[in-house]
């Protein structure tokens, strides 16, 4: 889904001490903003697919864990400097990402990339808005477009909507919502780009991935994980 492109080459494995001997709360670090992954709900609360899938996977773990929101461009530092244990954001696998953490095997399968703007003519090699540090806005930036980068996903929605951009370009399931919306469409064709999500580890956290590999893959074996799949995305997601 989303994809973080680092900033740096190599991030120092500093405060990275190895799970099972450094605390016994697995600190789960979500964005909060990118349902409906993860986002703050009315009560202010974490809630959305991620939320209910690491709950699930961290009782199959027999893990006592605890959610914890960063804001997404620094959310890799802040895992490999030990402010939380995972990284559960709607990350997908990348080869440069994995240089500088560990992942679990994927817990959603890869999708598109998708435009969306305001109309059916809308110019996509004009100014098109992306979420800042994401393979989305580097694609934007080599296609010829001019990239209009903003923080959030809800901020290049409003820059579409006020004119400042012709279109966004981000994840299909990001986006797909606000097509209900009378003002907003699909342009354009949709976009391959990275592989599946998986949860984010340190390198040196061998034991604790293990554990939500275990779990991932009991909640492909017995369904669950396509029933949550289908819950928060609808019957036509992809599933395992």
């Amino acid at each position: 889904m989303k994809n973080l492109i680092l900033s740096t080459a190599t991030l120092a494995l500093v405060g990275s001490a190895a799970f099972a001997d450094s605390h016994s709360v697995v600190r789960m670090g979500t964005e909060g903003a990118y349902a409906p992954y993860n986002f703050i709900n009315d009560a202010g609360e974490v809630d959305g697919f991620e939320i209910e899938l690491g709950n699930e996977l961290c009782a199959r773990a027999e893990l006592t864990c605890e959610w914890v929101t960063n804001e997404w461009d620094s959310i890799i530092p802040n895992l490999v400097s030990g402010n939380y244990d995972t990284i559960i954001a709607g990350m997908s696998i990348t080869a440069e990402r994995d240089e500088v953490i560990d992942f679990t095997q994927d817990y959603y399968p890869p999708t598109e990339s998708v435009y969306v703007a305001l109309s059916e003519d809308a110019d996509l090699m004009g100014v098109v808005a992306a979420q800042t540090s994401t393979i989305q806005a580097g694609y934007v930036a080599e296609s010829g477009a001019t990239l209009l980068e903003f923080a959030t996903g809800d901020e290049t929605i409003a820059a579409v909507r006020n004119g400042e951009a012709e279109a966004v370009f981000a994840d299909l399931d990001f986006l797909l919502p606000y097509t209900d919306e009378p003002d907003l469409m699909l342009v354009g064709e949709g976009v391959p780009l990275g592989g599946g999500i998986g949860l984010g580890i340190r390198e040196s956290d061998t034991e604790l991935r293990e554990k939500f590999d275990a779990a991932i893959t009991s909640m492909k074996e017995d369904g669950s994980l396509n029933a949550l799949l289908i819950k928060w995305f609808g019957e036509e997601t992809a599933t395992y």
